[in-house]
């Protein structure tokens, strides 16, 4: 009788509610697997793409298996000696250097140990490779031999920097990256002057990039702002010029200003005509950092625009002339009114140029000469040219910490919290 009173109210068994209770979850869980194989395409392509190429430039930075790797005798005998005493590695080490040199010369590996030498301590290279050469004939003891072949063996510092590099992993491209070295001894210290290459490139491509990104701010604002005032059609057709350059070759747009830029360029005509420069003192507009921000503030300059319009487009035009109606000058009304809406926009095309300018690196290489060229010129380099693949990789590094820093700056200061503030 109650079971009856219950099913006539409408309330479940408690068979019922299990069921319906199962029922959910496997609903829920076939959801969550349709939406795991729906994003997983997406997951994929960030993964190979993005995070196994940071996770490689990570790697490669400190990765150092040359020197153990194909000197591995060596390695070894070194193990137990002491780099901080004024005394040569005893004699089975040199013997374990001439079986190495022996097999690396016969397997060709060794010249790969002494090119990862050779970074770190000049004429490396030329020790172990020429030596090699002559090692097969050798008989023991081998220590004086290969002294009376070649100094360098007698030489303690050569045997301290074997020794330092024979560990797997290194800060040596780091500390070569901040323009510093370590000497055979173990003291990290700052190179000489005239030898400090990266740091001064670092500064250089930053503030570079800073400027190109004021430079298209103050060329992009006013025709965003004509853009997003201007009647729909013509906005549109306006549009289509600001994208253009999007349709047209970097290559061909970098080339372009070379032929504007050079000493007998059109630019450069037209201020002789005009009587504004002499013929002989033509202006120096290219293969410098005068050519690199020119070039460059003209290729980034749509990706100020675009998002400044489309900020600039959701602002009411009857903002402004309620605050004229209200007494404010065209002046006053601009900036307390229109400009702190636009700072989303500013904000936005301001990061978005910073960051694909400070890591250009073709169009400098065109046209920035020495005084032009940016970091990215510099790993390019060590890719493709020194093949130094652990400076360039430690040289990513810290270009990716620079930006990771300044974009957490930037969100800090221009956030969505403090762009509300300034609204």
């Amino acid at each position: 009788m109650m079971a009856t009173t219950v099913e006539a109210e409408g309330q479940l068994t408690p068979d019922e509610q299990k069921r319906l209770t199962a029922d959910m979850h496997r609903s829920l869980r076939r959801k969550k697997i349709r939406a795991v194989f729906l994003v997983a395409p997406l997951l994929i392509f960030i993964m190979v793409t993005f995070v196994s190429p940071i996770a490689t430039m990570l790697f490669r930075s400190v990765d150092n298996p040359q020197v153990s790797e194909y000197m591995p005798n060596t390695t070894a005998a070194l193990a137990n000696w002491d780099a901080d005493s004024n005394e040569l590695p005893d004699e089975a080490t040199y013997a374990a250097l001439v079986d190495d040199l022996v097999v690396g010369r016969k397997n060709h590996t060794i010249g790969k140990a002494a090119t990862r030498l050779n970074y770190e301590k000049s004429q490396m290279r030329s020790l172990l490779t020429g030596t090699a050469r002559k090692a097969g004939r050798l008989k023991p003891p081998y220590k004086e031999q290969l002294i009376k072949i070649n100094d360098g063996w007698g030489d303690i510092d050569n045997w301290r920097v074997i020794k330092r590099e024979s560990s797997p992993y290194t800060l040596s491209y780091y500390i070569a990256a901040f323009d510093m070295e370590t000497t055979p001894s173990g003291e990290i210290r700052m190179l000489p002057e005239q030898q400090r290459v990266y740091l001064q490139m670092l500064w250089r491509t930053v503030w570079m990039s800073l400027l190109i990104t004021a430079l298209t701010l103050l060329l992009g604002y006013p025709v965003s702002y004509l853009l997003a005032s201007l009647p729909m059609g013509i906005a549109n057709t306006l549009m289509i010029m600001v994208l253009l350059p999007f349709w047209t070759s970097l290559l061909v747009r970098t080339s372009s200003w070379i032929a504007l830029l050079q000493g007998q360029g059109v630019i450069n005509d037209i201020l002789v005509w005009f009587g504004l420069v002499s013929d002989d003192n033509r202006l120096s507009m290219i293969y410098n950092a005068t050519g690199t921000v020119i070039t460059m503030t003209h290729i980034l300059l749509p990706f100020m625009i675009l998002p400044l319009y489309s900020v600039m487009k959701t602002i009411p035009p009857s903002y402004m002339r309620a605050a004229r109606s209200l007494g404010a000058t065209p002046f006053t009304a601009f900036f307390k009114v229109y400009l702190p809406q636009s700072v989303p926009g500013i904000s936005a095309g301001a990061i978005l140029v910073f960051i694909l300018a400070i890591g250009y690196y073709i169009t400098p290489a065109l046209v920035g000469g020495q005084t032009g060229q940016f970091i990215g010129n510099m790993i390019a380099y060590h890719m493709q040219s020194s093949l130094n693949w652990g400076l360039a990789a430690a040289l990513g590094v810290v270009l990716l910490a620079l930006v990771l820093g300044i974009y957490a700056l930037y969100s800090r200061l221009f956030g969505s919290n403090n762009q509300m503030t300034l609204r």
